[in-house]
């Protein structure tokens, strides 16, 4: 199994908070998906932003977070709008 560290943007601390909801490698990151994971860390960490949820989409795309399509970023800022209080 692959470690969490080496996918890009993912680094010591995003690997930990992944590690805590029981998403230990880059297998698991990639079985669960971006929105899954996002949804396990927000459960664990409510503080957590939409840029976590582009690092880890841009981690299972091997792309630098800041260089994800329009049409992605807007997908993906509509799921995050459920967690909006």
């Amino acid at each position: 199994m692959s470690e969490l560290t080496s996918l890009k943007n993912i680094g010591a601390e995003m690997a930990r908070k992944l590690q805590s909801v029981d998403i230990n490698s880059a297998e698991d990151l990639k079985a669960a998906g971006s929105k899954e994971a996002f949804f396990r860390l927000k459960t664990r960490y409510p503080n957590i932003c939409l840029v976590f949820l582009y690092v880890l989409q841009g981690a299972i795309d091997n792309v630098d977070y800041n260089q994800l399509t329009e049409d992605t970023k807007a997908d993906l800022i509509e799921f995050n709008k459920q967690f909006k209080k």
